[in-house]
């Protein structure tokens, strides 16, 4: 198994794969546009924001798996992957402590001007009375907008500063907001309305594309402070330019709209001439303990995928499947009895949905359970059954399904 790396990352965590037989090619250079042709012959993909598109899957016949080094999966066309029969995993969770301890970071040093008085202190300039006008975050309310891995590592950060958490999310009710001791927002503009400090942690979708929209920004109060460090889609960048001013907020952000798809490049900074914003050039994951969870959390979905029968994080998998019958089959464990079996099904247009075998104690025979989409007739059961080495066939209703 040929394992490709198409980001830069650290290995040393992957380097136990190589007792399993697995070849690790490092190409940090890969692009969107160079990584179709360095997949021929690769059965495992790692990437952290090289783009996969559908033509790279395309590309990759022998390709088994693809892992995103990090949280979510929009830099791939998972749709193309399941379309092919690969899976495709994450690594959720694993950076959720780097990315908080930055929104926190933000938070303090927009409440404090810290950038700001740090700049004139270079320059030479000693401006403590304009430096000490400082409302300060204590009893304060801070709104977080997702209570995903990072959301919830948000929160336990702000309580330490005394600050009085509420969320929204899609998943959270009332009674679990009681559980978490969270202020329960009914809707973001809801959320938005009661927040000093607005923190953005959610993740990017086709129902959360844009949903912090002017509506959400108009409904903070005068002077608050909102924090972006999960997606700039997620956020309507043209309306907070205009509500930065109107309402005097104070930003922080760590994703920008048309970022450089490299370590180094430009970017426009329309933006940081609106009023008091602060940023970083997307380093929210980028520590060497959220790296090094990141790769030992790789390593253990490509140790799972190549040893055991699940794969850890999978994301393209059915939720509910199709099949709406198992046929039970017990036969003698001898070479191709299965095979006559899959025949006859074949034969009589019923589909296989999912697989499995037992083999009993002393190799003699076999249950074998096929999931199927369509009952099989009475004419297609008494051929299977009619096999010699077929000791006992059935077919069973999945509950619910229907």
């Amino acid at each position: 198994m040929r394992l490709l790396i198409a980001d830069k990352m650290d290995t040393q965590a992957l380097e136990e794969l190589r007792i399993l037989g697995v070849e690790i090619i490092s190409r940090p250079e890969l692009t969107k546009e160079t990584l179709p042709a360095a997949l021929e012959g690769i059965g495992i993909l790692v990437v952290r924001s090289t783009e996969v598109t559908a033509r790279a899957i395309e590309a990759g016949r022998q390709l088994n798996l693809i892992v995103r080094a990090g949280a979510g999966v929009n830099t791939i066309d998972v749709a193309a992957a399941s379309a092919r029969g690969v899976y495709v995993a994450n690594c959720p969770g694993k950076n959720a402590i780097a990315v908080a301890e930055l929104t926190m970071g933000l938070v303090v040093a927009l409440d404090r001007r810290i950038v700001d008085a740090t700049t004139d202190l270079r320059a030479g300039k000693w401006e403590k009375t304009r430096y000490a006008q400082a409302e300060g975050l204590y009893g304060r309310r801070i709104g977080v907008a997702g209570l995903g891995a990072v959301g919830r590592e948000v929160l336990h950060r702000a309580r330490g500063f005394g600050l009085e958490p509420h969320a929204w999310s899609r998943s959270l009710s009332q009674n679990k907001a009681q559980r978490l001791d969270v202020g329960f927002a009914r809707s973001l503009e809801e959320l938005a309305a009661r927040s000093h400090v607005l923190t953005i942690h959610l993740p990017l979708d086709s129902r959360t594309r844009g949903i912090v929209g002017r509506n959400v920004l108009e409904a903070l109060p005068d002077g608050a402070i909102v924090v972006n460090t999960a997606r700039s889609e997620v956020m309507d960048y043209e309306a907070l330019e205009d509500v930065i001013a109107k309402k005097g907020l104070r930003v922080g952000l760590d994703v920008f709209p048309n970022e450089p798809d490299r370590g180094t490049g430009t970017i426009e900074p329309r933006i940081f001439g609106r009023g008091l914003v602060y940023g970083t050039p997307h380093i929210g994951a980028s520590t060497e303990q959220a790296q090094r969870a990141i790769a030992m959390e790789t390593a253990r979905i490509i140790r799972a995928f190549m040893t055991e029968e699940t794969v850890p994080n999978v994301v393209n998998i059915c939720a509910t499947s199709p099949a709406r019958y198992v046929v039970v089959i017990r036969m003698l464990d001898k070479v191709g009895v299965l095979a006559n079996t899959l025949s006859v099904l074949k034969r009589h247009g019923i589909n296989i949905e999912e697989i499995s075998n037992t083999v009993f104690d002393g190799a003699l025979a076999t249950c074998t359970k096929m999931r199927v989409s369509g009952r099989p007739s009475d004419a297609c059961m008494k051929e299977i059954a009619a096999f010699d080495e077929v000791l006992h066939v059935d077919v069973v209703s999945l509950p619910n399904l229907a």
